[in-house]
């Protein structure tokens, strides 16, 4: 048998367990967070991982929407999740006697979008995840840039719009910030727009579902928008533009291969792409960009846990100085 590889998404609402055997990811098992403590939520990852051990898995890898001191595996915050300040990699891997790897999961999304049919196709891309909020992941030179002690890329905390001279930089201003993607570009900034235009356009398809339900969201722009509905195309445009200045940003930085949009909002495929691409390309510097790709994210739901496995792949391999490709695919001398 090939070597194998345990993939764990943690996330706020479920946990998804899945195994990478010779490029190819099993079906994930997936039970509901364990919200009530830290200790029950640490001891539910456990138990799923052990429902996945055998003798042939080398390493586990565990994506949480986290600030992790890689290094060390220390988890230093989280968000909506009941995890802060503990040394989950040293918990795990004693207990599971194989190394455990701790990454944020947008950072997994990222590695992920990397590979195509188990193999790695796009050693620099840059990775927007739109969901509630905004996360993001950075792959150079074929590995996961992460500064120089954390998970790095909180590309959603990236300011595209903020003036300055009123007032608005105040120090210990919370988080998201006025002006950030996370804060004009995210879901929740799709049901903002969203709902003013349910009120200024009141016989648009938002504006009847608004009075129709008493309230709207992301996920009925994006079917507005799928229906031809203008008020909705204009939601998305507005978000797409928006995210077109980070993009720009992104490109402008890191002059990557490919820049991918996943999360929950990027169902609306072209209807925020083709926005997102045109303003990206309008800010770009001459010269810039030339090579780089716009793209939705190919693997959906399954991008975190397969980023992931392949977290702890790329790691196994590099600490026993083995081939990487060898490791996923189970090809000698791959």
């Amino acid at each position: 048998m090939s070597d194998q590889f345990v993939g764990v998404d943690v996330g706020g609402t479920k946990i998804a367990v899945a195994i990478l055997e010779g490029g190819e990811l099993s079906e994930a098992r997936i039970v509901s967070t364990e919200q009530a403590s830290q200790e029950a939520l640490v001891e539910q990852i456990a138990v799923a991982i052990e429902g996945a051990m055998g003798p042939e898995v080398r390493a586990v890898g565990i994506g949480m929407p986290s600030i992790i001191e890689f290094a060390t595996g220390k988890i230093l915050s989280s968000v909506n999740i009941p995890l802060h300040d503990i040394p989950l990699r040293q918990l795990l891997t004693e207990r599971m006697g194989v190394p455990v790897y701790v990454e944020n999961d947008a950072g997994c999304a990222a590695l992920a979008e990397a590979f195509e049919d188990g193999r790695m196709t796009v050693p620099s891309l840059v990775m927007f995840t739109i969901g509630t909020g905004v996360g993001g992941g950075w792959v150079l030179n074929g590995r996961l840039y992460r500064g120089a002690t954390t998970s790095a890329a909180e590309v959603g905390h990236t300011i595209i719009g903020r003036d300055l001279e009123f007032g608005n930089n105040v120090p210990g201003d919370p988080f998201p910030q006025r002006g950030s993607l996370e804060t004009l570009a995210s879901g929740r900034a799709l049901d903002r727009l969203a709902d003013y235009a349910a009120v200024q356009y009141r016989d648009s398809y938002l504006g009847k579902m608004r009075a129709q339900n008493g309230h709207i969201d992301g996920h009925d722009v994006v079917s507005g928008a799928q229906a031809g509905d203008d008020a909705a195309l204009w939601c998305l445009r507005v978000l797409g533009e928006r995210l077109g200045i980070g993009i720009a940003n992104a490109i402008n930085t890191f002059d990557p291969l490919e820049v991918v949009i996943g999360g929950g909002v990027s169902r609306a495929g072209d209807l925020l792409l083709d926005p997102a691409r045109d303003a990206a390309f309008r800010h770009v510097v001459p010269g810039l960009g030339l090579n780089t790709t716009i793209r939705i994210a190919r693997h959906g739901q399954h991008a975190g846990v397969l980023g992931a496995a392949l977290i702890a792949a790329q790691e196994f391999a590099e600490e026993r100085g083995t081939n990487l490709q060898g490791a996923i695919s189970g090809e000698a001398g791959a």
